[in-house]
């Protein structure tokens, strides 16, 4: 048997969750950036592996340095404006030929005193994690912008019937259950476009998962995790897919029989695992795929 020779294969490198907070201070009232960064560069590092040469690597240190000296320097309008500019200063490089920029966007409101909300003080909301993603290759730069953690929850309007059954089969039909989850979903835009209003585009986009699902009567979480997506879609031509992610987070009636008490419908359990998981994509057809970018998110079919 002849020997096969070993060869290296796809990688990256860089520095991972650079924790960034910029404060704008140009006038009385500061605005705040929360930011979780990762840099990870692709391209001619083979040396790097099978020798110890390190001539065309860029250190992680100096991948975190210039998180914060672009954070100084140009401000974080968006994320995904600031991973933009990330992106094309790391690939000017030579021997850079692409890579991912990611981060996670934590939000703050501004705390609301007796004389309104406050200029300088923030509580953090935790309504949901902001996410973005920039991926640069051969092909091309590709833009997704996402959210994650965004628990809701329904307390009518949802039903579940008509499944097949077997001998395994325990759960009933019902009309009208409890339905909640928790939203993950990432879209890709049409190009990769530093001058677009990402800020106003996820506010949107947020709006419209939260309003589909509340105002969308429920057959399964199927059925509403499409008309989500789809509402996106409709809504913003500049997004050309979306891929939505949502465990169901099961509410189950409690029998309160033993004590002598009815329960209609309004003392659950509230179980975390098992638990249902529900993901779909959608895509406006006849669009070009980017397997390449999707394939850096990852829980996603």
């Amino acid at each position: 048997m002849s020997e096969q020779r070993i060869v290296l294969g796809d990688n990256q490198y860089g520095k991972a969750e650079c924790r960034l907070v910029r404060v704008t201070r140009d006038s009385p009232v500061h605005t705040l950036a929360d930011l979780n960064v990762t840099s990870q560069l692709r391209g001619d590092f083979e040396a790097a592996h099978t020798e110890g040469d390190n001539g065309r690597v860029v250190a992680t240190d100096t991948q975190k340095n210039t998180v914060y000296a672009f954070a100084r320097e140009h401000g974080v309008v968006s994320p995904e404006a600031f991973l933009l500019r990330l992106a094309a200063h790391f690939t000017e490089l030579d021997w850079v030929t692409g890579g991912r920029w990611s981060a996670e966007q934590y939000a703050w409101d501004r705390i609301v005193t007796g004389d309104g909300p406050h200029d300088h003080a923030f509580v953090r909301n935790g309504r949901s994690t902001r996410t973005a993603l920039v991926h640069v290759d051969e092909d091309g730069t590709t833009v997704l912008a996402g959210l994650r953690d965004c628990t809701v929850l329904k307390t009518t309007g949802s039903e579940f019937h008509g499944f097949p059954r077997d001998r395994f089969t325990t759960l009933a039909d019902t009309d009208d259950r409890v339905l909640s989850t928790s939203v993950t979903a990432w879209w890709r835009y049409a190009d990769a476009d530093p001058a677009r209003d990402h800020d106003a585009l996820h506010a949107s986009v947020e709006a419209l998962l939260l309003a589909t699902f509340a105002e969308v009567h429920s057959l399964a979480l199927q059925q509403t995790v499409h008309a989500m997506g789809r509402a996106v879609l409709e809504a913003h031509p500049e997004i050309v897919e979306i891929r939505i992610s949502c465990p169901n987070k099961h509410h189950f009636l409690v029998d309160l029989g033993p004590f002598g008490l009815d329960n209609p419908g309004e003392v659950f359990f509230a179980a975390d695992r098992p638990y249902g998981l529900i993901e779909a994509s959608l895509t406006r057809e006849g669009q070009p795929p980017a397997p390449a970018a999707w394939a850096s998110v990852t829980g996603f079919c």
